[in-house]
C-alpha cells in the first residue's frame, strides 16, 4: 500500500514538471501569450544564465556602475571652478548646478572663484565619479604641475624715452667727491652759509648729503656730498651713479690720494665728466700745478695740458674763487644740455635711507623724471609708499619735487636700500603685485640655488663614495666589510665634531642708515678668518639693521653670546639695563674706524695668548757630585753662571748639545753651603733637581727664563 503511494506522488511530480517547462517555453518564444502561474521558483542556475541583448523576466537591464567603473578625477586644493571642470570633462555650469541645494552662495562664484576642499569632493561625489589627489609620481606629470604654477610677470619697469617735445631743463645734480679732509664738506659750507663740518663726527662726512643751493644768478644745484673716508667706497660708486657732474676736490699740499684714485675710477665707470677743484691754494706749501701734473698720470688732462677738464684753484676755508667754480660747473651743465620730462610717472633714485622715530622709514631721494607730490604710491625695490609727506634739506615741508631736487620722502612700508630705483605705479594694489613678484622671484632664485647647492653635495657625496669604494675593490666581501667597519668605528662622530667647535665672535651691526650698514658689511666681508700665524677667530655675522639698539638687538645677541657693534646709533636706558643685565657687550661709536679699531682688539682677546721665554741668565755646568741629605743621596751640579743671573724661583732647562734633556724647577741652589734666592754671573753655585732621573755632565747648559704670555693681535688691514 505505502509503495503504490509513493509511485503515485512520483509521478504527479513528473507530469507537473513537464507542465512548468512547456509553460516557460511557450512564454519565451510567444511573448504575448501570458504565462500561466508557476507552482515552483527557478532554479538559481536558470536565472544566471542570461543571453546577451535578452530581457530577464521581462525587466529593463540595470545600467548602474561599479566603483571601479566610475570616472577618476584629480583634484588639489584651492581649485577654482574652471579648473574643477576641466579635470571633470565638463563646462562650468556644470560644477554650479551640482553645488545647487548645498548651502553655498552660487551668486558670488564665478569661472576663477576658488573653491573649498569640501565643495570640490561634493561636486565631484554628485556628478557620479570618484575622486584622487594629484600626484608627482612621473617627470612628465611633475613638469606639467610646474608649469601651472607659473607666474605672470608683474615687475614695473622704468618708461621708454621720453619724446624731446615734452623736455625741459633742469639744473644739474653734482657729486663732490675726493680724499678724506681734501675739504669737501668745507667747500658745500662755503657754497650754501652753513655750518655742516661742526656736525660732522670726527671732522669727516659718513653719510651722503643731498643739498640744493641757489645762486646769486637764479641758477639752482644739487650737491650731494659724499664720504671720502676708505670705508666708504659703496656710497662714492653709488653718488657717481646718481649725478650730472663730479667735482673733484684734491687737495694742493697732499696731492692726489689713495680715495682720489677711487673716485676718479667711479667717475669713468659711471661716463660722467670731472671739474677739479684744487683746494687749500691759500697755504703756504701749495702746489697746484703738482696736483695737476699728477691727475695727468691718471688720464685726467686739465684744460693747461689741451685737455678737456676744468680746473680751479680755490680755497673753501677763506671762500676764494668758490665763484668761478660754481660757473666752471653751470657752463658744464650748458654744455650737456640737461633736459627731463616733468610730467608722467615718478622715477628716481634712493640715495639714503634711514629710521625716524617720529616719522618711520625715511629715504632721501633724487627725482629724474616726472613730478612727485603727496599720495603718489611709488615702489622701491622689495616695498612700496603712498607717499604722505616731503621734506627738504632744511626739514620743511614741500608739496612736490621736480627733476633733479633731493628730498626725504615719508610713508614707505618698511626700509628701502640704498641705491634702489623709484617708480610710481597707478594703485596701491599695483604696488602689491610688483612687491609680491619681486619677492617671488628672489625666492626662486634662492630656491635655485639650494638646488645647485644640493645637486652638487651629492655629486662630491657619489664621487667620494665611488673613489671609496674602488680603493676597496681587491678586497673580498668579508674583508671590505672588516674595513668598512674599522673606519666608522675610529672615525670622529658628527656630535664630537660639532663639540670641538673653535672659539668665535658671534656679531650684531646697527647703522643709522641703510648706507652706513652697507659699508660696515662690505669692511667685515674684508675680514680673512686668520691671523699670520694660521690661527683660526672666525667672525659670525647674526644680525644687521637700520636703528636703535632695541631689546630683541638684546636677546638675539644674549641668545648667541654675541656683541653689538652700533654706529651713530644710540640706546635707551632701559635696554642698556638689560643689556647689563644679560651680560651682552654693546658698542658704540660716531667714528667709524675707532669702531673697526675696537672690533679688531675684541677678535685679538678671543686668540690665545702666545708664550714667550724671557731668558734672565745662563750657567754651564763644571762638575756633578753626589751629597748626603739625611739617608738619601742627591746629585748636585756645580755650574758657573757666565751670562744673566739664575732665580730659583724661575724655571730652568738644561741642554747637551742643543738637545732638551729636561725643564722644569729647582729643589735647591747653593753658593758654597748656604741656600740663595739667586746667583749673578761671574759666581760658582750648586743646584739640585726633583727629578733623580737627570744625570749633569760637564759642558751641559742650565738656562734659566721666565715664561710671558703674549696677547696676539690680528693682522687685519681693512684698507684705512
Amino acid at each position: 500500500m505505502n509503495m503504490m503511494t509513493s509511485l503515485m506522488r512520483m509521478a504527479s511530480r513528473l507530469v507537473s514538471r513537464r507542465h512548468d517547462s512547456a509553460s516557460l517555453v511557450s512564454g519565451i518564444l510567444c511573448p504575448r501569450c501570458p504565462a500561466p502561474p508557476l507552482r515552483s521558483q527557478p532554479t538559481r542556475s536558470l536565472a544566471a544564465k542570461q543571453v546577451k541583448g535578452q530581457k530577464a523576466g521581462g525587466q529593463k537591464p540595470q545600467n548602474r556602475k561599479s566603483n571601479k567603473d566610475k570616472q577618476e578625477v584629480e583634484i588639489r586644493r584651492r581649485m577654482t571652478v574652471s579648473e574643477l571642470a576641466h579635470a571633470m570633462n565638463r563646462d562650468p555650469d556644470h560644477v554650479l548646478e551640482a553645488l545647487l541645494n548645498t548651502g553655498g552662495d552660487l551668486d558670488s562664484l564665478e569661472e576663477d572663484s576658488v573653491l573649498e576642499e569640501r565643495w570640490i569632493k561634493e561636486v565631484v561625489r554628485r556628478s557620479g565619479m570618484k575622486f584622487s589627489y594629484q600626484t608627482l609620481s612621473s617627470g612628465r606629470e611633475r613638469k606639467a604641475l610646474g608649469q601651472g604654477l607659473q607666474r605672470a610677470n608683474a615687475d614695473a619697469y622704468r618708461r621708454p624715452p621720453a619724446d624731446p617735445a615734452c623736455l625741459v631743463q633742469r639744473h644739474p645734480v653734482v657729486t663732490i667727491m675726493g680724499h678724506v679732509d681734501h675739504g669737501k664738506t668745507t667747500l658745500l659750507d662755503s657754497l650754501r652759509k652753513s655750518q655742516i663740518t661742526s656736525t660732522e663726527h670726527g671732522g669727516i662726512t659718513q653719510h651722503i648729503g643731498a643739498f640744493i643751493v641757489s645762486l646769486p644768478s637764479g641758477e639752482k644745484i644739487t650737491f650731494l656730498d659724499t664720504p671720502g673716508h676708505a670705508a666708504f667706497s659703496s656710497m662714492r660708486a653709488r653718488g657717481a651713479q646718481s649725478t650730472d657732474i663730479i667735482i673733484l676736490v684734491v687737495a694742493a699740499d697732499d696731492g692726489v690720494m689713495n680715495q682720489t684714485l677711487e673716485s676718479i675710477q667711479h667717475a669713468k665707470n659711471a661716463n660722467v665728466p670731472i671739474i677739479v677743484a684744487v683746494n687749500k691754494c691759500d697755504r703756504p706749501q701749495a702746489d697746484p700745478e703738482s696736483v695737476k701734473q699728477q691727475l695727468l698720470l691718471h688720464d685726467v688732462v686739465c684744460e693747461q695740458f689741451g685737455g678737456d677738464v676744468q680746473a680751479i684753484h680755490i680755497s673753501a676755508l677763506k671762500g676764494d674763487n668758490l665763484l668761478a667754480l660754481v660757473e666752471a660747473t653751470v657752463t658744464q651743465a650748458e654744455v650737456m644740455e640737461l633736459k627731463a620730462e616733468p610730467t608722467g610717472p615718478v622715477e628716481g633714485t634712493v640715495i639714503e635711507s634711514r629710521n625716524d622715530r617720529g616719522k618711520g622709514p625715511v629715504t632721501t631721494a633724487i627725482v629724474q623724471r616726472g613730478t612727485l607730490r603727496k599720495g603718489c604710491v611709488l615702489v622701491a625695490g622689495k616695498t612700496w609708499a603712498k607717499v604722505r609727506f616731503l621734506f627738504d634739506e632744511h626739514n620743511r615741508l614741500v608739496t612736490e619735487a621736480t627733476p633733479s631736487v633731493a628730498v626725504e620722502i615719508v610713508g614707505w612700508k618698511e626700509l628701502p636700500g640704498a641705491g634702489e630705483d623709484i617708480l610710481e605705479v597707478e594703485s596701491e594694489q599695483r604696488a602689491r603685485e610688483v612687491v609680491e613678484w619681486r619677492l617671488f622671484e628672489e625666492e626662486q632664485a634662492r630656491l635655485q640655488e639650494d638646488v645647485t647647492l644640493i645637486q652638487d653635495r651629492q655629486k662630491e657625496h657619489q664621487e667620494e663614495y665611488r673613489r671609496h669604494r674602488e680603493a676597496l675593490s681587491h678586497l673580498g666581501w668579508r674583508q671590505r666589510r672588516v674595513a668598512l667597519y674599522r673606519a666608522n668605528r675610529f672615525s670622529q662622530r658628527p656630535s664630537e665634531k660639532s663639540q670641538s667647535h673653535t672659539l668665535s665672535l658671534p656679531l650684531i651691526i646697527k647703522g643709522d642708515v641703510d648706507g652706513s650698514v652697507e659699508t660696515l658689511l662690505n669692511i667685515l666681508d674684508s675680514y680673512p678668518g686668520q691671523d699670520q700665524t694660521g690661527q683660526d677667530c672666525p667672525m659670525e655675522l647674526i644680525h644687521f639693521g637700520v636703528g636703535d639698539v632695541s631689546e630683541n638687538d638684546i636677546n638675539m645677541a644674549a641668545a648667541f653670546s654675541g656683541s653689538i657693534y652700533g654706529f651713530n646709533v644710540s640706546i635707551n636706558k632701559h635696554v642698556q639695563q638689560m643689556a647689563l643685565k644679560k651680560g651682552v657687550p654693546v658698542k658704540l661709536h660716531k667714528v667709524i674706524y675707532k669702531l673697526i679699531d675696537e672690533l679688531k682688539d675684541q677678535l685679538s682677546s678671543i686668540l690665545p695668548p702666545v708664550v714667550t721665554d724671557n731668558i734672565l741668565g745662563e750657567a754651564s755646568v763644571l762638575a756633578m757630585f753626589e751629597v748626603t741629605t739625611g739617608k738619601k743621596k742627591v746629585v748636585v751640579a756645580g755650574c758657573r753662571v757666565h751670562k744673566g743671573l739664575l732665580d730659583r724661583k724661575m724655571t730652568f732647562r738644561l741642554t747637551r748639545g742643543g738637545t732638551l734633556l729636561w725643564e722644569g724647577s729647582l729643589v735647591a741652589l747653593k753658593h758654597h753651603k748656604d741656600d740663595v734666592q739667586s746667583v749673578k754671573s761671574g759666581m760658582e753655585c750648586g743646584l739640585s733637581v726633583a727629578d733623580d732621573d737627570i744625570t749633569f755632565s760637564p759642558g751641559d747648559v742650565i738656562v734659566c727664563y721666565e715664561p710671558i704670555e703674549t696677547q696676539q693681535k690680528i693682522m687685519w688691514d681693512p684698507g684705512f
